[in-house]
């Protein structure tokens, strides 16, 4: 039954054979379910070269932004780029490049890498510059795009808990990408919050199977928040 534990004891060991140029699927949207110490792991050993794709790139000083500074990314496949100054910076200069792709379709692309299905048409985007060199084709009536999945050399994820043997449970709102992203990697790499014994989790509350998930980790996290927006509190006085 050893043979089938996946939890490692370092961060290290964790991200051990990450090299230059590779391509690194991670998991999140904005700053929820973000594998926020993974991605400081990929910053303390200076990968360079490296195709992020995420829904989007952190902001300057958390998240897959702090890759940013020293370029370590080289490209980036993303949805959503609006929360990250350095980013815009160095797009607007040519110096990262940036694929932007349809939410859903950058969703679908992971998922399909996954299944092992090679690529998919989809409607989304035709008509636009999304579409520009892409192969169309018209299925009744409605034209469509092809897209091609997308498979990482790494998958970083984040869960809330897991079991020994890598089954996953996501919660709530930090499921998002997670998912899609555990199943595209060659080698999958998670960081949870908990690690319990296999036989601890609900058959019927698992979101991903262990299968997937290739080394686990146990860590914690600052949960930063993207934009805190409240309301001042109104005493009975006050009405």
């Amino acid at each position: 039954m050893a043979g089938f534990d996946k939890v490692v004891s370092s961060y290290e060991e964790a991200m051990a054979g990450l090299k230059d140029n590779m391509t690194v699927i991670a998991g999140g949207f904005g700053l929820c379910g973000i594998p926020e110490n993974l991605i400081n792991e990929i910053k303390r050993k200076g990968t360079k070269g490296l195709t992020l794709v995420s829904n989007n790139c952190g902001v300057d000083d958390f998240g897959l932004g702090i890759l940013l500074p020293d370029r370590q990314i080289k490209k980036i496949i993303a949805s959503y780029v609006g929360e990250n100054a350095e980013f815009e910076r160095q797009m607007m200069a040519g110096e990262l490049d940036v694929e932007l792709t349809p939410q859903g379709t950058l969703a679908e692309k992971m998922r399909a890498g996954g299944a092992g299905i090679p690529a998919f048409f989809t409607a989304t985007g035709y008509g636009t510059p999304v579409a520009e060199g892409k192969e169309d084709r018209q299925f009744n009536g409605r034209n469509y795009i092809l897209e091609e999945a997308i498979i990482g050399d790494f998958a970083i994820v984040k869960a809330w808990k897991a079991d020994r043997y890598g089954n996953l449970v996501f919660r709530k709102t930090a499921r998002n990408f997670n998912p899609m992203a555990a199943t595209a990697g060659k080698i999958t790499v998670v960081e949870v919050e908990e690690i319990v014994e296999p036989g601890a989790l609900d058959p019927d509350q698992i979101h991903t199977a262990g299968i997937y998930v290739d080394r686990l980790i146990q860590g914690t996290f600052e949960k930063r928040i993207e934009q805190r927006t409240t309301r001042p509190s109104t005493s009975q006085g006050d009405k």
